[in-house]
């Protein structure tokens, strides 16, 4: 399902946690599901793939143009909006949308009930000159106070508080998922990228596996995703699996599969960066026709030229220049299978991005973690 079109809101289990919480009591229990989550390919995967040399690439110019989808997020939200901050950084919200539709079902998303999740997000910030990047994920569980929106179709949806972070997606798509974080943050969001999973996977086999060490075994039934401990080269299914897996390892929260899929997205930044691919005319057309298939963009990023001159940027920040940290959450003590945000640390996480400054390592101290963090490695 393209951004630009707006789930089904109410989605159960998952989205729409209006109802009082109620005290959750002994262990923490596994989260039910299927860990329906798309990690995406970030910007950089983007920079080596979109950027075309030469001029006999016309033909190929209008096609890949036509693959790409958009939403005008600037025209949705209007000036209600946080000041952009002229500092030379730029902030882009990454999603993972997972459909139950066509092929998404066949990978394990579940019933196609004709509705969309977004259950993987970044705040993807790039420092002044493009040479260092933070990466802050939000956990789809963490319980939040969302904005009113309205969706593509002119539908308002009231605002609503304590209700789960991905439920803005589902709500009212990507234009109330840019609002609710810039409520959230009070940091404005330059960008947007959508990233499909089922795309996810036909990327990764066309760049032609990933390789990751692990350092523990993961077995997760759910996600399809069974490594013993050493170095492996995933194709599209696994790597798939392993950015959705959150019972195979760790304490079986979202917290723990965010800190899979951070360590996989450095992996797959330091991978496109070694094998050269614009060497390669045909694996560049191959890529190329993919990833354009694959995401869904603001309307400033909306045509093959804007985007590749965007992504071309990003092509000095290698994986070692990325600092990626989850913001900073503690369990709800009446519902261990949610978070809730710690407001003043996360304080800290959004001054830093809106004045361009690092991260302070203080900010995610003592906070909670999902106990993956190591299991994997690039190799």
């Amino acid at each position: 399902m393209p951004a630009e079109s707006t789930p089904d809101a109410g989605i159960a289990d998952e989205a729409t946690a209006t109802n009082p919480r109620r005290r959750a009591k002994g262990r923490r229990r596994k989260p039910r599901g299927k860990g329906r989550t798309a990690l995406l390919v970030t910007a950089w995967a983007a920079g080596g793939i979109l950027v075309l040399g030469g001029t006999g690439f016309g033909i190929l110019y209008f096609k890949l143009n036509g693959n790409l989808k958009s939403v005008d997020i600037n025209q949705a939200l209007g000036a209600h909006r946080p000041t952009k901050v002229d500092n030379g950084s730029e902030n882009i919200l990454v999603l993972g949308s997972d459909t139950r539709a066509g092929g998404n079902r066949k990978l394990g998303g579940g019933a196609d009930d004709g509705s969309a999740r977004s259950d993987t997000a970044m705040i993807v910030h790039l420092y002044k000159g493009h040479k260092r990047a933070a990466v802050v994920s939000i956990p789809r569980d963490t319980l939040i106070d969302r904005p009113e929106c309205t969706d593509t179709k002119g539908t308002v949806h009231p605002a609503a508080s304590g209700v789960m972070f991905n439920s803005a997606y589902s709500t009212g798509g990507a234009t109330c998922a840019v609002k609710t974080v810039e409520s959230i943050t009070a940091v404005r969001m330059d960008h947007y990228l959508e990233v499909d999973f089922s795309g996810f996977q036909k990327l990764i086999d066309d760049l032609g596996g990933v390789r990751v060490t692990t350092t523990k075994d993961i077995a997760d039934k759910d996600s399809h995703l069974d490594l013993k401990a050493g170095t492996h080269t995933l194709d599209g299914r696994q790597a798939l699996g392993l950015v959705r897996t959150r019972h195979g390892v760790g304490d079986g929260s979202d917290l723990g599969r965010i800190q899979l899929q951070q360590a996989f997205v450095k992996a797959l930044v330091a991978q496109v960066k070694q094998i050269g691919i614009l060497t390669s005319p045909t694996k560049l057309v191959e890529l190329a026709d993919t990833a354009t298939k694959t995401v869904t963009t603001d309307s400033d990023l909306g045509s093959v030229k804007d985007l590749a001159s965007f992504a071309g940027g990003l092509k000095n920040i290698g994986s070692s220049h990325m600092n990626m940290v989850t913001v900073p959450v503690r369990y709800d003590p009446a519902d261990p299978n949610r978070v809730l945000l710690e407001k003043t640390k996360s304080q800290l996480v959004w001054d830093a991005l809106k004045n361009d400054r690092p991260i302070p390592a203080s900010a995610t101290r003592g906070t909670a973690s999902g106990q993956a963090d190591g299991v994997v490695t690039s190799s």
